[in-house]
């Protein structure tokens, strides 16, 4: 999961996670609609690469640039700020979930105790 912050615009302020790919940004209807200047119907569509990672692939005619390079494809980094038209959006690497464990601590802490029992046990059935 990717986090995109609106960093000026309309829309300041506002995060938007990225939970599918291909995620598309622009004016039309798609996962991220952005009605500012400079922003076309389809501007860019973010897809997830495995070799790769996270790719930016903008529209032909669309004024992309990231860290104020103009781009027409580039593969995203954490922190790389995405200028789109009139606006800047940061992208981020989203926040990773911990799963509980207590189910398997509890499986763990329970299988030292049996062994110690069990040492326990064969220390006693050895002694006279």
């Amino acid at each position: 999961m990717i986090q995109l912050r609106i960093l000026s615009g309309k829309m300041a302020g506002a995060e938007v996670a990225a939970r599918h790919f291909p995620f598309r940004i622009g004016r039309a209807a798609g996962d991220l609609q952005l009605c500012e200047d400079g922003v076309w119907d389809r501007h860019l569509e973010i897809t997830l690469d495995p070799a790769a990672g996270y790719v930016l692939t903008a529209s032909p005619d669309a004024l992309t640039a990231i860290n104020g390079q103009p781009v027409r494809q580039a593969v995203l980094r954490n922190g790389d700020i995405m200028e789109i038209g009139a606006l800047k959006i940061r992208f981020w690497l989203g926040a990773v979930r911990q799963y509980g464990l207590l189910i398997r601590e509890w499986l763990v802490w329970t299988a030292f105790a049996l062994i110690a029992a069990a040492q326990v046990a064969l220390i006693y059935q050895l002694l006279p």
